[in-house]
C-alpha cells in the first residue's frame, strides 16, 4: 500500500521497531506483535544501524510484518554511511518484496567514522530515491529543532528542503511536550510546509531510556515528565505505569487537537502498546470522522 493518501482519509495510528540482532530474537519480535494485527496499525516502520548494518534483518522484518501478518511496513533508509550503488541495491530488495514505501533520513555522525560522502543531507536522499523507484517517502522531523541546526529558522528551511524534494509526510522525534509541536506546526504554516505531520510518542518505562533521549536530542524534557519519573524512579512497576499513562495523556491532548496522527516508539515492547491502543482505540475513530484540511 502507497500510504500518500492515508492521511487524507483518517487520523493515522503506526508503530516503530527495531530489528534484533539473532534470527531468533526476530522471530519472537514478530511472535510478540502477532496480536498488535487486530489492532490493524496503519502501518510500522522499521529502523536500521547506521550505514545499513542490519539491512538483512530489517528485510526480513518488512517482509514478514508486510506479507505474514498484512501490516504495510516502512523501512528506514540512512543515507551517511551509504553509497549511491548501496541504496540502489537496498531499494530493488525492497520493490521485489512489494515494499513501497521508506523513512529517509540522514543518519547520526559515528565517532571517528568518516562518512562515504554520497549522501550529506536528508534532501539528497529523498532526492535520490525519487529518481530510483516509485516508493512513497516518509522524513523526519525535529519540532524543538535539529540539535545541529543553528536555529528554528534554519531548520525549517532544510526541513521544507526535504519536503521539496519529495517527502510527502513526516515523523516527529519522540515528543513529551506537546506545546512544542503546535508551536512547530505553526512554523511550518508560515513556512507554507503544507504536508501530514505524525507525532511521535515513546512511554518511558525506565531511567535510562529518559537519559538517552535526552543526551541525543539535547531538548530538555517538560517539568511536569521530569517530576513525574522523578517521584516514581525507585518503583519499576509504577514507572512503566507513570509512562505510560503519560503517553496516554498526550495522545488525547494531541487528538483533540487535530495531529494528523500518532507515531508509537514501542521499543519492541507489544504488551505496552495494547495497552495504550486499548485506552484511546475510540479517540482515534472519533477524529477520523471529522477530518480536517491543514493550513
Amino acid at each position: 500500500m502507497n500510504l500518500t493518501n492515508i492521511f487524507n482519509e483518517k487520523t493515522v495510528f503506526s508503530l516503530e521497531v527495531f530489528p534484533p540482532h539473532s534470527a531468533k530474537e526476530t522471530n519472537n519480535l514478530i511472535d510478540s506483535f502477532k496480536g498488535v494485527n487486530s489492532i490493524k496499525p496503519d502501518f510500522i516502520s522499521i529502523t536500521s544501524g547506521a550505514g545499513g548494518s542490519q539491512n538483512d534483518i530489517s528485510l526480513e522484518l518488512a517482509k514478514q510484518f508486510q506479507n505474514d501478518l498484512g501490516i504495510t511496513t516502512i523501512p528506514h533508509i540512512t543515507g551517511l554511511y551509504r553509497s549511491k550503488a548501496d541504496v540502489i541495491t537496498f531499494l530493488n530488495e525492497l520493490g521485489s518484496n512489494g515494499i513501497q514505501n521508506v523513512l529517509a533520513l540522514r543518519g547520526d555522525q559515528i565517532p571517528d567514522k568518516k562518512p562515504v560522502g554520497d549522501f550529506k543531507r536528508a534532501s539528497e536522499l529523498v532526492k535520490f530515491i525519487k529518481k530510483h523507484g516509485k516508493f512513497n517517502i516518509a522524513g523526519a522531523c525535529y519540532p524543538q529543532k535539529h540539535p545541529e541546526s543553528i536555529n528554528f529558522v534554519d531548520d525549517i528551511l532544510h526541513l521544507k528542503e526535504k519536503v521539496n524534494q519529495g517527502v510527502s509526510y513526516l515523523i516527529t522525534q519522540t515528543l513529551f511536550d506537546n506545546q512544542a509541536f503546535y508551536d512547530f506546526r505553526e512554523r511550518l504554516q508560515f513556512a507554507q510546509v503544507d504536508v501530514p505531520i505524525e507525532v511521535g510518542i515513546m512511554p518511558c518505562t525506565n531511567l535510562n531510556q529518559i537519559k538517552k533521549i535526552t543526551e541525543l536530542s539535547g531538548n530538555p524534557m517538560p517539568k511536569k515528565f521530569v517530576d513525574i519519573m522523578d517521584h516514581f524512579r525507585n518503583n519499576q512497576e509504577a514507572m512503566r505505569d507513570a509512562g505510560i499513562n503519560y503517553a496516554i495523556e498526550q495522545i488525547v491532548d494531541l487528538l483533540s487537537n487535530n495531529a494528523d496522527g500518532i507515531h508509537l516508539y514501542t521499543m519492541n515492547n507489544a504488551e505496552n502498546v495494547q495497552q495504550i491502543w486499548d485506552a484511546t482505540h475510540t479517540l482515534f475513530a472519533e477524529t477520523s470522522n471529522h477530518p480536517t484540511e491543514r493550513v
